[in-house]
């Protein structure tokens, strides 16, 4: 059954593309990877990462996001006005909004905190996003 995940970021796209290879190690040829960036470089950059496919900025992104079974991203994606400014009021309600199951990075930003949450290196919250994805295609594959 395929499956489409949408994977979302901003700025330079780094979180993006690192999770997008991690991706390309374990998709099938069933599962589409949509880059959905704030900004062009981002897009770019997840797209040479390995997304099927990618579009930029707030429309494209309202559009997209409902194509996702899952959307990954950092937490940011989901609070207006982060990624110093990228995420608009528009791009949360449409993620929020979207049937996809949303699997978000717990990353610090300057104006929040994440209270409860288990500081680890980057490396392994990817890691951790990637398997978590992966058991829950399968659970779902298994429905």
């Amino acid at each position: 059954m395929k499956k489409t995940v949408v994977i979302i970021d901003g700025m330079g796209g780094g979180i993006g593309a690192q999770l997008i290879s991690k991706l390309r190690e374990i998709i099938d040829g069933e599962t589409e990877l949509i880059a959905l960036g704030t900004n062009a470089v981002a897009t770019e950059r997840m797209i040479k990462a390995g997304a099927h496919r990618g579009a930029s900025g707030e429309n494209a992104m309202r559009v997209s996001v409902s194509q996702g079974d899952f959307i990954l991203g950092p937490i940011g994606i989901v609070i207006p006005n982060s990624l110093m400014g990228e995420i608009t009021a528009a791009m949360v309600e449409a993620i929020l909004a979207c049937r996809g199951e949303k699997l978000l990075l717990p990353l610090q930003q300057d104006h929040f905190r994440l209270v409860g949450t288990e500081s680890l290196p980057f490396t392994r919250i990817i890691d951790m996003a990637v398997e978590t994805l992966k058991e829950r295609m399968n659970r779902a594959a298994a429905l």
